[in-house]
């Protein structure tokens, strides 16, 4: 089967993907070999709301080349798939749809609100799934699973009320976020820390009995009406005299006490600070060290309640801090007004300011679970990867507090737990237990009202690992696929998602839920920053599958995935990429034209041919070298090794040499040896590049085997060839790499000093061993051709103005006054050496700066060690140069 004449990635990305699904290739075990080994993915479950992201795509991409190379290897591979419900995306989601059809979500009952959710997502969610089989993502559709389906959520169930049985779940009173728009608690994660332009306000408190006033500075002053206190630093000595007395809070009237803490920092401010428990938390814990009342200013839509006094009841409370601020001043206890840039968490969601706010929600102490997990990592249990993400780990469960797990909305888990009048709580698998416990413990029918918060999302995802293998019950899928081999996610979820996944996981199981975590970097723009929509550079990778094809995306940005380090995604390196795959798909078609096809008796080991030795080594480095990179995760490595072997050792080196041999007329045996080389190479390069950029290598394989074998598995089921015992003529294979190596050499000399292409230029040896001079001698015909020479002679000593190209056991020099200048050129590159010394100091001493280190963006930190690491290379080549001619 001839290929056309240019690979349509439109035309074939879709239809393949479609076909391989359909006859269930991605399915688990599918190729798997009789007692294989398990190897289970599990994808970080998008929100059900979300569509395809630059980070997503990255994310896939690189789960999906981990579970395509093990499923060409035979491994009983899963790629568990599924999506999140997404609690507050998705009700707020339906409720915006809903009120711009005039339907006010708040009129409607919990049973009929979900009863729309639902139906958006039979209809509209669930849209990033489809996106990620464009990008190529080939996991187990059969299996895909929802947080909110119902197998999942009674692993839910399951999970919150065995927690409470143990103590672990509670309910109690304490601080949270607050998103006063949305009406909710949230997460840590979903409370953004946003710059604004604020202030600071001075107010005065008066002394009790005493004409001595403190002064306090509050980016808040609305919350004065909940202060209970104000601490100074015992060590302070100009306050020190004060403690136990109480200050009178302005407006109020009210006594509060003066206490001694360490927290009031006698650097800060006035070294005096309002304490206010029920909205801060810092001030929270200032307020059990001292036992201070908790006084909540706030009604859960933002606006100030019956706790303040009666002018500014009801008021939002940024109304009601003007109207404060205006009092303070027509009291003269406004001393002073600050500009004042600060950070301030806004909701993700809603955009507006979160609040502290003081609530009684369901929470899980950690603590023990923690403990656990730190142990398991230590114990090399599980591992992370890069290095750095462990000591990120530790950090943030050494320091665990206890989680939030209620959220005050309709669409999620419902909470478990059911509420008698007197207030008394059963939690219950089902309505019918904790209806029976009431009654046992009352002695009569005791009417019981369910719970109406949900949970937080976060804690069904964290029973993702095992509830989508069928926990608690104890599956097949659960015995095969637990643990997971490998978990591959986002930095920015690995305390959210990944350490609650692990602590959960190994609470429930006994087993930790993964291996290996490969923590992946962010995606930035090509200019390094960050990409958001406010700044306009964020990327589609739909639009880019669109233009370019998911083969050209997935290699580049696995190629620019090196461990540590944030990938600068530009349109030019993916097009980049596309050429690359253009050039392969230009290789096979040349090598059809020419009468390489796969010949099933074709004996690699019994392979005679230099040429052919050449690149069958090449082929085994490549080979092992792909499969070291891929076991160390090191997806960029594998990328090089592959772009390198089918771009410059197959297609500019192995190809253009045997040129001349295919297209002689006469059969000989050297040239059905190359094209029987030239298919199985180009085989085996498909098979090894298949898991990055699965469509054209299976579009070519196809081409290449249609004719030769009538039973042909495709590539996702083709393992690459064993060659690591394969015995080829080394001899053959280190002389034709010889004669490559020289051949780069002259053209990168040629192309640095200005040779014109069209000029032919002198080859003559100085110096060589008898084994390198029989080496140009038999391949000279290649070296004339490719370096563009004009012959090759022997002499005693360099000629003058020769740039000269030594290696060990030759030298050769290459005339050039009749085509350049040498002496103009060897300035020239003075020049630029003279230059590059400049940059490379000047980057050298502003790495080695501590406040350049502290100060600067890590992007322009990163942008400077690599151009550092740029001009260094180039220094050393032009160096090199100058010495040689």
């Amino acid at each position: 089967m001839t290929l056309d004449k240019n690979f349509s990635h439109t035309e074939y990305e879709k239809a393949l993907y479609a076909a391989q699904e359909e006859a269930g290739l991605y399915r688990a075990g599918a190729n798997a070999k009789p007692g294989a080994e398990a190897f289970c993915i599990m994808i970080p479950p998008p929100n059900v709301t979300g569509s395809l992201h630059i980070g997503h795509a990255l994310n896939n991409t690189l789960q999906d080349i981990l579970v395509r190379r093990k499923r060409q290897e035979g491994y009983d591979v899963l790629w568990q798939a599924g999506c999140d419900h997404a609690g507050i995306a998705t009700q707020t989601l339906v409720e915006r749809q809903l009120a711009a059809q005039g339907v006010r979500a708040g009129d409607l009952s919990r049973e009929e609100l979900i009863e729309k959710i639902w139906a958006w997502k039979e209809q509209s969610g669930g849209t990033i799934m489809r996106q990620l089989r464009s990008l190529g993502a080939s996991f187990d559709s059969s299996r895909e699973r929802f947080t909110m389906d119902e197998g999942f959520s009674a692993a839910v169930t399951e999970a919150f009320v065995s927690m409470h049985e143990k103590g672990l779940i509670y309910r109690a009173k304490r601080l949270v976020n607050w998103d006063c728009a949305l009406q909710t608690a949230i997460s840590d994660l979903e409370a953004v820390p946003t710059e604004i332009n604020g202030h600071f306000w001075h107010f005065t408190y008066a002394i009790e009995n005493s004409d001595e006033k403190l002064t306090i500075a509050t980016t808040r002053p609305e919350t004065m009406f909940g202060d209970t206190a104000i601490a100074v630093n015992p060590k302070d000595e100009r306050y020190a005299h004060l403690i136990g007395r109480y200050a009178i809070l302005p407006i109020v009237g009210r006594k509060i006490p003066i206490v001694g803490d360490d927290y009031a920092d006698p650097e800060t401010g006035t070294g005096a600070v309002k304490i206010t428990p029920a909205h801060d938390f810092n001030d929270f814990e200032v307020g059990k060290r001292h036992d201070l009342p908790l006084i909540n200013i706030l009604n859960p839509d933002g606006t100030l309640n019956d706790e303040v006094p009666e002018a500014y009841r009801g008021l939002d409370r940024f109304i009601a801090r003007k109207k404060l601020i205006a009092a303070a001043e027509a009291l003269e206890i406004l001393v002073k007004t600050e500009k004042h840039k600060h950070s301030v968490p806004h909701g993700d969601r809603s955009g507006t300011v979160i609040e502290p706010y003081l609530t009684d929600q369901w929470y899980a102490d950690m603590t023990e679970l923690a403990a656990q997990s730190i142990q398991s990592v230590k114990a090399g249990k599980t591992r992370f990867i890069p290095e750095n993400q462990t000591k990120i780990f530790f950090g943030w469960l050494e320091n665990i507090q206890p989680w939030c797990l209620s959220r005050q909305l309709k669409w999620g888990h419902q909470i478990p737990a059911w509420h008698a009048p007197d207030g008394k709580i059963f939690v219950a698998r089902t309505e019918a237990e904790a209806q029976k416990a009431a009654n046992a413990h009352y002695g009569s029918e005791t009417a019981l009202t369910r719970d109406a918060d949900v949970l937080d999302t976060w804690f069904s995802s964290g029973l993702w690992a095992f509830g989508t293998l069928g926990w608690p019950k104890r599956t097949e899928e659960l015995k095969q696929y637990y643990p997971s081999a490998t978990l591959i996610t986002g930095f920015d979820i690995v305390f959210f998602w990944v350490a609650r996944m692990m602590m959960l996981s190994e609470h429930f199981t006994g087993a930790v839920p993964f291996r290996d975590v490969y923590v992946h970097a962010l995606v930035r723009d090509e200019k390094g920053q960050k990409m958001s929509k406010s700044k306009g550079n964020v990327i589609d990778p739909t639009g880019l599958i669109e233009k370019y094809g998911a083969d050209a995306l997935r290699f580049t940005l696995a190629a620019m995935s090196a461990q540590g380090r944030d990938l600068k995604l530009s349109e030019q390196r993916i097009e980049g990429y596309r050429n690359f795959h253009t050039k392969l798909w230009n290789a096979v078609r040349f090598s059809q034209i020419n009468g390489c096809a796969l010949d099933p008796a074709f004996n690699p080991a019994e392979a005679r041919s230099p040429l052919s030795a050449f690149i069958l080594k090449k082929l085994i480095n490549a080979s092992a070298a792909v499969k070291k990179a891929l076991e160390t995760y090191r997806f960029n490595d594998a990328a090089a090794v592959m772009y390198r072997f089918i771009r410059n050792e197959f297609c500019d080196q192995f190809v253009e040499m045997t040129k001349p041999i295919l297209q002689e007329e006469k059969d000989t045996p050297e040239k059905r040896e190359i094209q029987a080389v030239t298919a199985f190479v180009l085989l085996e390069a498909c098979v090894l590049l298949h898991p990055f950029s699965p469509f054209i290598t299976e579009a070519l394989a196809e081409a290449l085997r249609k004719d030769a074998v009538s039973d042909f598995k495709p590539l996702v089921h083709t393992a690459p060839t064993d060659l690591s015992a394969l015995s080829i003529n080394e001899t053959g294979a280190n002389d034709i790499e010889l004669i490559a190596d020289v051949i780069d050499e002259v053209r990168s000399l040629r192309s640095e000093l200005s040779v014109p292409a069209s000029a032919k230029i002198s080859f003559v040896i100085t110096q060589a061993t008898p084994h390198a001079a029989q080496v140009f001698a038999d391949q000279a015909e290649i070296l004339i051709r490719m370096a563009r020479l004009s012959g090759i002679s022997q002499a005693a000593a360099v000629p003058a103005n020769s740039a000269v190209v030594s290696q060990s056991g030759f030298s050769v020099a290459l005339p050039l006054a009749d085509f350049i200048d040498t002496q103009k050129e060897r300035k020239r590159l003075e020049n630029d050496l003279s230059k590059l010394t400049g940059e490379i100091e000047g980057a050298k001493n502003r790495l080695a700066n501590d406040n350049f280190r502290a100060k600067a963006d890590p992007s322009v930190i990163e942008e400077t060690e690599e151009r550092l690491k740029e001009n260094q290379t180039i220094y050393a080549k032009i160096q090199e140069i100058l010495k040689n001619i």
